[in-house]
Parts: C-alpha cells; structure tokens; sequence
C-alpha cells in the first residue's frame, strides 16, 4: 500500500500516557471531542490534569493522537486482510468494502472517528481536521494504488468515484440509515470497475 499520507510514527507513551490515551479514545468517539472536558479525561484515566498537560500538551494535542491511533489499527487490519486477497484483482479492490463492513460492525458503531472529528471542527487548518483529511486522502490513494495495480482505466479518477462509495457506506453505517450499506457500495463499485478494465 502506498506510504503517501502515512501517519508520523506513533510515540512510545509512558503507563500513564497510555491510560490517558485509552480513556480520551472512548470518551471522543462515544461522546464527541468538544463535549468531552479535560477533568473527565483525567478523572477516566486515574491521572491528574497536569499529567495530561505534560504527556500531551494540549487536548488537541490528545485528539490528534487519538485520531492517529484508530487510524493506524485500521491501517495494520486493513493490509492484513488485504494480504489475502490476490494481488492486481478487481476482488482485492472490492474487498475493501467487504472489510470495511466487518470492521464497521466492531470497531465503528458510530461512525467514522474522522469524520465524526472533522465535522467538530470548523476551521480545516485545526489539527484535527489537517488529521482526518490526511487519513481520507490516504484512504483515498490506497484505491488508487489497488486500481493501478488491477490495471483499471483512468485510475485516478476511478478512486475517486470507489472512495465516494466507501465514505458513503462510513456514513450510512455510522447513522444506520439502511442495513448493510457496504454491500450497496461494493455492488456499485464493481460496476464501476467492470467498464473500467482496460
């Protein structure tokens, strides 16, 4: 998978930082970053502010490696289930979707955590959201690298319309707005896919 967009190398973090890290990670994504206080992420964790302040510096600071945290589960997951697929297939793009539905139903029951992150924050150069865009584009060229490698035509602009389908289905599944919504996107993709093979 392509490095473009790969995460900073995540931190070896003190027992404490771990705890606080653990605890921030299942207040963010069940009860949002803004709604959730400094003193609730300590009181959660067994630390004190000041030991959330010197591990993290910020609570944005906090957020950011929370974000990056999923996002590098995600990653490890995503290529491992990946490895079983055959390499240049159309089956191995369609996968995605296939793994994204199994992950969805353990890991995301609210939603995409970046997407949940982005739209708490208004300003697209916070570092939140300069974030969850990274991890979205990153998604994004991992379409492209497994359409290029699939030989699929017009690859660039073939991610796109798979990666619509796939944010589509993070959405859907988030807000259980219909059952199975990675199915749908998987059936839509390999439509896509069958008119795109060179």
């Amino acid at each position: 998978m392509t490095a473009q967009n790969s995460p900073e190398v995540i931190p070896h973090y003190t027992p404490g930082a771990e705890r606080l890290l653990a605890a921030a990670s299942d207040l963010f994504y069940r009860e949002g970053i803004h709604a959730v206080g400094v003193d609730t992420i300590a009181a959660a964790a067994g630390v004190t502010k000041k030991t959330l302040y010197d591990r993290f510096g910020s609570k944005e600071a906090l957020a950011v490696a929370y974000l990056r945290g999923r996002d590098a589960r995600w990653r490890e997951h995503l290529e491992q289930e990946l490895a079983s697929e055959k390499p240049g297939s159309l089956d191995r793009i369609l996968a995605v979707f296939d793994i994204s539905a199994r992950w969805a139903v353990v890991n995301s029951n609210k939603g995409c955590s970046a997407i949940n992150a982005r739209a708490e924050t208004g300003d697209a150069a916070h570092p939140v959201a300069v974030e969850a865009i990274r991890q979205k584009k990153w998604m994004r060229d991992v379409f492209e690298g497994l359409c290029r490698d699939a030989g699929v035509a017009d690859a660039d602009r073939t991610a796109d319309m798979l990666m619509l389908l796939y944010e589509g289905g993070l959405v859907t599944a988030g807000m259980g707005t219909f059952a199975d919504p990675f199915a749908a996107g998987r059936t839509a993709a390999a439509s896509i896919l069958k008119t795109a093979v060179r």
